[in-house]
């Protein structure tokens, strides 16, 4: 492991149904040590895994999941990093994709588990919106958070150009090519039109 990546904890975030698991799949197939309990199994929303880590829902009244995080990578929901205690540093890779796509896939993912609709699609895109941009807001005056964006549909379409931007963010030290190998396009059902 590079000394680079050693001194952060990599974070892969952004709204449900953005690319995560992906994200946390590559990361581990390039040679990242990722964080996962397991708990939830893969299905048919996610045949190769969730990549979650129950800890880290509960990090505002424990954080000691973070001890010996730094070199390795976890997936936490943006709504959690305001938790995080300022005294470590943290790299976020935050997947962004076609809203309406990522609206398309949760409706999928709750028609399959019978939830229906709680919230109308419109309503949920306008709330996703606001949250993003507070999201943002704060981020950029969080000494402790780097971040950049990881386009999900650009990563599908050019994987190298997405592959190289995480990489050189994180240091450089992972294995691209093994990241390559993980973008699978036929996880890509719910397509802008």
């Amino acid at each position: 492991m590079s000394t680079a990546t050693a001194e952060f904890l990599t974070i892969v975030s952004g709204l449900p149904r953005s690319g995560t698991s992906m994200m946390m799949r590559m990361l581990e197939h390039g040679g990242l040590k990722v964080m996962t309990d397991e708990i939830r199994t893969a299905d048919d929303d996610n045949p190769n895994g969730y990549y979650e880590f129950e800890a880290v829902k509960k990090t505002s009244e424990d954080a000691s999941w973070l001890e010996g995080a730094n070199g390795k990578a976890v997936k936490m929901v943006y709504r959690l990093l305001y938790d995080l205690p300022a005294d470590r540093t943290y790299r976020v890779l935050f997947m962004r994709r076609e809203l309406d796509e990522i609206l398309a896939s949760q409706q999928v993912m709750l028609n399959r588990h019978s939830a229906g609709d709680a919230v109308s699609p419109e309503m949920m895109a306008k709330l996703f919106r606001s949250e993003i941009e507070r999201f943002y807001d704060w981020a950029a005056k969080q000494q402790h958070i780097e971040l950049i964006d990881v386009n999900y549909n650009q990563m599908l379409a050019n994987p190298a150009a997405e592959i190289g931007r995480v990489n050189e963010f994180l240091g450089g030290i992972l294995d691209a090519a093994a990241m390559q190998g993980v973008v699978d396009a036929s996880l890509y059902r719910n397509r802008k039109e």
